[in-house]
């Protein structure tokens, strides 16, 4: 069998075990859910996250060990951009995502402060073993208070009845064994798609480069994208969004600060190019989710283009130095006049209007 049939054959069995890890945590989660009483939401911010985020774990500190710090920074970075961008625009297409308040006021926020401090961090060229227990610290931090405060939310409620055409059995072991087993299909499938992606990328003739920029984290990320993705056809939608923001916040508090960790006195060292354009890209692209959730409590599916399109510039930026390089100055040029004016004036006027309505709305109460 040749080398090209091998890596097609492990690019459509990751998807495969992609879609049914999908499944088996959606499906877990809800039991737990209703076992504990726990909202879905805080589901999706904590278990659901941990198991989506194991491939960017696994894949992060292989780089690290086999010498690469580049790749295990950059696929948390890319990773994050790949989650706002085109998990939550893919999910918004399917159906609106109705937003809870609870991302708007506490988890939104969050990631956004966790992602500017990450870029101030590694600002210098490296993130220090300090600076990756200090996020590891945060992490506990948040962790406790997302069990401390679930159930003072009483905007928060859990689902009561499942469809009839999904009867579960709550059964806690069971719940426990389809979350592990959603851990292993989503990992090794995600593991399988990164290879067989990269082989058949190799085999075509692409740089290893843009295969590293663009397959690796949107491989990883593949997790994130299955399970929102089911979740949102099963009209959990708070679960979707929940899993997309507590993988981000894992990424950074658990990912990085472990790859920080365990470089010891070296430090995790980070490119200049990370520096000055993808961890900016990501905290802008957190930073839009506040404007676009403020929208009558829902991401659109206008939204939903918008965060795909940008992903899209992103890739062509991406690829366009390493394949046209010709033309990456005029992209780039169109991009600073156009897209990114835009997107402030667009950032801008919604947190005008919400700002404006939330006054409204006070001095009628």
């Amino acid at each position: 069998m040749s080398n090209f049939l091998i890596s097609i054959l492990e690019l459509v069995l990751g998807i495969g075990l992609l879609f049914g890890g999908g499944e088996l945590f959606v499906q877990g989660s809800v039991v737990i859910a209703r076992i504990l009483g726990i909202p879905q939401l805080v589901i999706g911010l904590t278990v659901v996250s941990l198991g989506t985020s194991a491939p960017e774990l696994f894949v992060s500190l292989s780089s690290l060990y086999q010498g690469s710090d580049a790749l295990a920074v950059s696929n948390v970075v890319g990773s994050n951009i790949f989650n706002i961008l085109v998990v939550l625009g893919s999910s918004a297409l399917i159906v609106p995502l109705k937003v809870e308040s609870r991302l708007i006021r506490r988890d939104v926020p969050l990631l956004l402060a966790v992602s500017a401090a990450v870029w101030g961090m590694a600002s210098s060229g490296e993130l220090t073993w300090q600076a990756g227990i200090a996020l590891f610290i945060a992490l506990l931090i948040n962790t406790a208070w997302e069990l401390q405060t679930v159930k003072e939310d009483s905007n928060i409620n859990v689902e009561n009845d499942l469809s009839s055409n999904n009867k579960i059995n709550n059964n806690s072991l069971g719940a426990l064994i389809m979350l592990l087993a959603g851990i292993g299909f989503l990992t090794l499938g995600s593991n399988l798609l990164v290879s067989g992606a990269s082989s058949i990328a190799i085999q075509l003739g692409i740089s290893e480069v843009v295969v590293g920029l663009t397959i690796v984290s949107a491989g990883t990320s593949m997790p994130e994208l299955i399970t929102s993705l089911v979740a949102t056809i099963k009209g959990r939608t708070d679960l979707a969004i929940g899993n997309v923001v507590g993988s981000s916040l894992l990424n950074q508090l658990l990912v990085l600060s472990s790859c920080a960790i365990f470089s010891g006195e070296n430090g995790l060292q980070v490119e200049d190019l990370l520096i000055t354009k993808d961890m900016p890209i990501m905290v802008l692209s957190t930073l839009a989710c506040m404007p676009i959730f403020w929208t009558k409590g829902k991401i659109s599916r206008l939204e939903g283009i918008a965060l795909l399109s940008g992903y899209v510039f992103y890739l062509v930026d991406q690829i366009i130095p390493h394949t046209l390089p010709n033309l990456q100055d005029e992209f780039r040029l169109i991009i600073i006049c156009f897209i990114l004016p835009l997107t402030l004036v667009m950032i801008i006027f919604k947190s005008i209007n919400h700002i404006k309505n939330t006054v409204i709305s006070s001095n009628i109460k």
